[in-house]
Parts: C-alpha cells; sequence; structure tokens
C-alpha cells in the first residue's frame, strides 16, 4: 500500500484548445497576482501565477507552445493555436512560473500576495488585504485598513 503523504504530487495543466499539456511533479508556489504592464498587455488583465521548480515541469504535449522573449532575461509561453498563456519563464532561474488558471482543479493553491502594485491599473483596486509590493523584489507589506 502506499503512504499518500510522502507520495510526489502530480499536477496537471493545459491550454483552451489542448494543444499544450504538462505537468508539474512536485510542489507548487501560493499563487502571486503580478500587476506590471507587461503582464497586463500580455493577457488582458493581471496574472495570477504559482511557480514550481524548472525539474518539476514537465511537457507533455508542447508542438504548439510558442515563446515570446517578453523582457530582457525572460520570455512567455503560450499556446501557437488557441493563444493561452501558460509560462514566464526568467531564464537562468531555478523556477519557471505557471499561470494558475492553466492548471486543472483541484489545486490547493492560496493566494498570498500582490506584485508590481504601482503599475497596477486604474479601472480596479486591490481590496483583499492580501500583502502588496510596489516592485519586483520590495518585500510584501499588509495594506492598512481604510479608515472611516
Amino acid at each position: 500500500m502506499r503512504d499518500e503523504s510522502s507520495a510526489t504530487r502530480v499536477s496537471n495543466g493545459r491550454c483552451a484548445c489542448g494543444a499544450v499539456r504538462y505537468e508539474v511533479h512536485g510542489p507548487l508556489r501560493p499563487v502571486v497576482y503580478c500587476h506590471c504592464t507587461t503582464c497586463r498587455r500580455s493577457t488582458g488583465h493581471f496574472v495570477a501565477a504559482t511557480a514550481c521548480a524548472r525539474e518539476h515541469l514537465v511537457l507533455t504535449q508542447s508542438t504548439a507552445l510558442q515563446w515570446y522573449a517578453s523582457s530582457p532575461g525572460a520570455r512567455r509561453g503560450f499556446c501557437g493555436h488557441c493563444g493561452s498563456n501558460l509560462f514566464w519563464d526568467p531564464l537562468g532561474e531555478a523556477r519557471v512560473s505557471i499561470l494558475a488558471g492553466s492548471l486543472d482543479r483541484p489545486t490547493g493553491l492560496q493566494a498570498e500576495g500582490h506584485i508590481f502594485v504601482a503599475e497596477a491599473g486604474d479601472y480596479y483596486t486591490i481590496q483583499d488585504g492580501l500583502p502588496q509590493s510596489a516592485a519586483w523584489g520590495q518585500p510584501l507589506e499588509v495594506p492598512e485598513a481604510p479608515t472611516g
């Protein structure tokens, strides 16, 4: 009999049309919401992303996977058929980010905070009480509750 507590969790995900499919053989980081201009422009809104160790990501079907060099040192993976955004890959880093909406349910994930809030769109307000960071590499800080 197999001990499920010591088993490696396998998470599955795919694009909207199924032409790109992947598995993650290991833990996923809690979800981070990214409000940077590049994420907003490439997806139409802010991004909800998890991440895994690079060696834990296994592409099981990838002939439609396309890459776009979105910024120096990073690229974004998407399906060339349906256009689904799937990955943010900081080249040379130990982790790769996965857009959380591309994962099959149940994910078991929870959000941990917001980054690049200084670049957030002017058409929404972040009011969930999660920690926030103005830019990359700055510590997440819990916002003060509104008064009044």
